[in-house]
C-alpha cells in the first residue's frame, strides 16, 4: 500500500504522529493509498523551518523570485498530463477535467512572474521642504494555505504562488482526500529552485488545521471549503491576530430570460451543473427560468440532455463526468434528493436508477438528477448539494428572479442568459453576488482579475489571486525621510505639517 508523507525542507518526509487516514479510488470504492495526519508538533516544527528560510527568500529580488514562478509554469505544462491523472485517481473527475484545473492553477501562476511590478510602491517627491515620501510592500514571513479536495492543483496553485512570489514561506495543509497533486508541487517547485523549507506540505485534519491557527508564527491563513468551516477558521485566526480569507459554500443561481437562445442555456446549464459531478463553488446548482412558457421549454430541452449525460471513471475519454469523492459525499446527495422528492418538487430526471460501469460497481457513483418546480423553502434549495442535481424554480416576473438570487444567503456566482443588454446590465449592477455571468455560466475570471464572493461565501476582505492577492500576502510600510542639510535647530512639539 502506497502511504503519502509530507513535504519538509524540499523532501518528502514519513509523518511520525502514527496516525493515518484512507485515500479512495473514487472510481472503484477502494484504499489506494494512506496518507499521513500530521500532529500539532509536527506542524510547529514545519512552521519553525519555514520561518528560518523565509528571510533569505524575502531577501531575494523580485525579478529572481519570479524567475521560479516562470519556471514553475514551464513544469507544470511539461508534467500537466501526469498531474491531470494523478488528480483524476484520487478525486474522480475525467482526465481532462482534471487538466483544466492544473490549467486555471497554471495561469495564475503565469501571472505571478509579473510580481516585480505588482511589488512596486509609491513615491512622492518634495512632499515638504527637504522630505520625500515613499512606500514599501513586504512579506508577512510564514504564511498558511489549507485547500479542499475539489480542485487539488487549482486552489493550492493560487495559494501558494502569489504567497511566495511576495516573499513569504508557506506551509500548505491540503485536502487528505487527494493529497498527491500538492505532494508533486512541492517536487516542482523544488526542481524550479524554489529554496528548500521556503515551501512545506502538512498533510492532516483539524488538529493540523488548528496548530496552524494556533501558532504565532503563522501571519496568515487562506481557506477555501465549506461555509461553517470558513467561518470558524476566520474566527479563531483572526482571534489569534492573523489575516485570514476565507471561502466558503455556494448556491448559484441562472437566470433564464424569456428572450434566451434557450438552447444555448440548456447546453450550458447542463456543463455547469454536472461538470465535475456538481463538486464545484462556481456549479450552477438552480436554474430560474421567467414564465412558465420559458419554464416549460426549457424543461424540454434539458431533459434529454441530462438523460444522456454518460457517467464513468477518470480514463473514459466519452465520460462527460466521473464518481464524487467519497461514500460519506453520496449519501449525503441520496439524502437531499430523497428530502426533495418527499417536500413535493417534481423530478423529471431520477439518478438514482443509474447502472454503475461494468467492473466499477463500487465505485461512489451519482446519477445526474433534474428536479422541476422547486420552491425556496425546500432543503434541495437552501443547501449546497455539491453533487449532479440541478434544481429549477420557476419565476414569474425578472424581479422575482432576481430576488433568488438576492436573499439566498450565498453570494458566490450567479448568471443571466438574455438577448436584452439592458437586462443583463441591469443585473450586474444590481445583484448581490460576488461574481456575474451575462450568458457565461460559470464566471471564474481569469488571473489578473480576482475570485470571490459575497454574504455568507466569503469571511475577509480581499479575494483569491488577480491585484488583491498581492496585497493579502504583503504589508504596506510608508517612509518619510528628511536629509539634515537645512534643518532648524530645537524641537518641534507640534504635528509635523507638510507646508
Amino acid at each position: 500500500m502506497r502511504e503519502i508523507g509530507h513535504w519538509l525542507d524540499g523532501a518528502e518526509a514519513a509523518g511520525g504522529s502514527g496516525r493515518m487516514a484512507d485515500v479512495f479510488d473514487p472510481s472503484t470504492g477502494e484504499v489506494q493509498a494512506r496518507v499521513a495526519l500530521a500532529s500539532g508538533a509536527e506542524v510547529d516544527a514545519a512552521v519553525a523551518r519555514a520561518a528560518e528560510a523565509q528571510p533569505a527568500w524575502a531577501a531575494t529580488n523580485p525579478q529572481r523570485r519570479a524567475r521560479v514562478m516562470m519556471a514553475l509554469v514551464n513544469l507544470l505544462n511539461r508534467d500537466k498530463d501526469k498531474l491531470a491523472e494523478a488528480l483524476s485517481r484520487e478525486h474522480g473527475k475525467t482526465h481532462e477535467d482534471a487538466k483544466g484545473d492544473v490549467q486555471r492553477g497554471l495561469e495564475v501562476v503565469e501571472f505571478c512572474i509579473g510580481a516585480p511590478h505588482l511589488l512596486k510602491g509609491e513615491y512622492t517627491d518634495g512632499a515638504g521642504p527637504g522630505i520625500d515620501m515613499y512606500s514599501m510592500r513586504q512579506p508577512l514571513g510564514v504564511v498558511a494555505g489549507i485547500t479542499p479536495f475539489n480542485f487539488p492543483a487549482m486552489i493550492p496553485l493560487w495559494k501558494l504562488a502569489p504567497a511566495l512570489a511576495c516573499g513569504n514561506a508557506m506551509i500548505l495543509k491540503p485536502s487528505e482526500r487527494d493529497p498527491t497533486v500538492p505532494m508533486m508541487i512541492g517536487a516542482l517547485l523544488k526542481e524550479a529552485g524554489l529554496p528548500d523549507g521556503v515551501f512545506q506540505v502538512v498533510n492532516g485534519d483539524k488538529e493540523a488545521v488548528d496548530a496552524l491557527l494556533d501558532n504565532d508564527a503563522v501571519q496568515a491563513v487562506g481557506f477555501v471549503g465549506s461555509t461553517p468551516i470558513a467561518q470558524y477558521i476566520y474566527a479563531r485566526g483572526c482571534a489569534n491576530g492573523k489575516r485570514v480569507q476565507g471561502f466558503g459554500g455556494a448556491k448559484n443561481h441562472m437566470i433564464v430570460m424569456p428572450d434566451a437562445d434557450l438552447d444555448q442555456a440548456a447546453d450550458a446549464l447542463v456543463g455547469a451543473g454536472y461538470g465535475a459531478a456538481g463538486e464545484r463553488c462556481m456549479a450552477i446548482s438552480v436554474a430560474v427560468p421567467v414564465g412558465e412558457e420559458t419554464a416549460d421549454r426549457l424543461i424540454e430541452k434539458l431533459k434529454p440532455r441530462v438523460e444522456k449525460l454518460n457517467v464513468g471513471p477518470w480514463h473514459d475519454r466519452d465520460a462527460d463526468y466521473g464518481p464524487v469523492v467519497t461514500a460519506a459525499a453520496r449519501e449525503n446527495i441520496e439524502r437531499l434528493v430523497a428530502s426533495g422528492v418527499e417536500a413535493g418538487a417534481e423530478l423529471v430526471v431520477d439518478g438514482r436508477d443509474m447502472t454503475a460501469p461494468q467492473g466499477y460497481e463500487g465505485g461512489f457513483w451519482v446519477g445526474p438528477h433534474l428536479f422541476d418546480r422547486v420552491t425556496p423553502e425546500m432543503e434541495i434549495y437552501r443547501k449546497e448539494i455539491f453533487g449532479p442535481v440541478l434544481a429549477t424554480v420557476r419565476a414569474g416576473t425578472y424581479e422575482e428572479a432576481l430576488s433568488l438570487a438576492m436573499d439566498h444567503e450565498y453570494g458566490n456566482g450567479t448568471a443571466i442568459f438574455t438577448r436584452d443588454g439592458d437586462a443583463a446590465r441591469d443585473f450586474a449592477a444590481r445583484v448581490n453576488v460576488g461574481m456575474v455571468g451575462i450568458n457565461v455560466p460559470i464566471p471564474v475570471p481569469l488571473a489578473y482579475h480576482t475570485f470571490g464572493g459575497w454574504k455568507k461565501s466569503v469571511f475577509g476582505d480581499l479575494n483569491q489571486h488577480g491585484p488583491d492577492a498581492f496585497r493579502f500576502y504583503t504589508r504596506t510600510k510608508t517612509v518619510t525621510a528628511r536629509w539634515p542639510s537645512g534643518i532648524k535647530e530645537g524641537g518641534e512639539f507640534s504635528i509635523p505639517v507638510m507646508e
